[in-house]
């Protein structure tokens, strides 16, 4: 049974019976903002691990993956590294008849377009992602990426933004950028080295963590990497979903 316990009363938490795709598009709806929110989705074992491996399916669950559905099924553009994309095998985000009706009241489009971090280009451009998605790819990139590999990329069909001097993507010009194009609810799915890349650029707005009931052991990677923060960026949690184990919480910015 699904549980949720409002941060607001953790210890009278009622039982809320089995969560629709609905209610949790409720509990997870973007906040009205003027502005972009980017939120990121990982999970996580109970030793840090982010995965199990290179990937993070051993380290999900049914309920992991029916909230993943959720939180793209919500946003705008789907952000990912190049080499999340690489190993996780990236599919073109699909329109699901569940989401519909709420995204073409929030204006948006049939599904969300995926945006794929890379100085490089290092991109395989003939992969569905690119060249048969509903909503075109977008790729982020650096001034200095290679001319060729743009060339390939716009040919593929992907549309290119430049978001970052250099071969480098600056994380936070990445966020205005996509909210340049119309795309204000923002999701990364990582992987880890992107996410750590967002954090010490102080442009996260929401954490969604899945903490799995498993240990791994191992040297894997934890969910954000890459420099630390000179000093600790404090969230405050907004909800926690449980079942079988697994925690299913949201921490908002404070």
């Amino acid at each position: 049974m699904r549980r949720l316990f409002p941060v607001t009363d953790l210890t009278a938490a009622e039982d809320r019976g089995e969560w629709s795709l609905d209610a949790l598009a409720d509990a997870y709806a973007y906040p009205d903002t003027d502005g972009p929110w980017l939120r990121a989705n990982m999970v996580s074992t109970l030793d840090g691990a982010a995965q199990h491996d290179g990937r993070s399916q051993p380290i999900s669950c049914a309920s992991d993956m029916r909230i993943f559905g959720t939180l793209r099924g919500l946003a705008d553009v789907v952000i990912a590294g190049a080499e999340t994309v690489r190993l996780e095998g990236y599919r073109p985000a699909r329109a699901r008849e569940a989401f519909a009706a709420r995204r073409k009241e929030a204006g948006q489009g049939p599904a969300p377009a995926v945006a794929v971090v890379s100085g490089s280009l290092d991109l395989d451009f003939s992969l569905p992602l690119f060249v048969s998605p509903l909503v075109p790819t977008l790729v982020l990139t650096g001034a200095d990426a290679p001319p060729d590999r743009i060339a390939a990329a716009r040919e593929a069909g992907a549309e290119v933004v430049v978001a970052g001097e250099g071969a480098r993507v600056d994380p936070a010009r990445a966020v205005r950028e996509l909210a340049r194009l119309g795309h204000r609810r923002l999701l990364t799915e990582g992987g880890p080295r992107l996410l750590g890349q967002f954090v010490a650029a102080g442009a996260l707005d929401e954490m969604c963590l899945t903490l799995a009931p498993m240990l791994t052991a191992g040297d894997a990677q934890r969910i954000a990497g890459g420099p630390s923060v000179a000093v600790p960026e404090r969230f405050a949690l907004a909800s926690v979903l449980e079942e079988a184990g697994f925690l299913f919480s949201r921490y908002r910015r404070i």
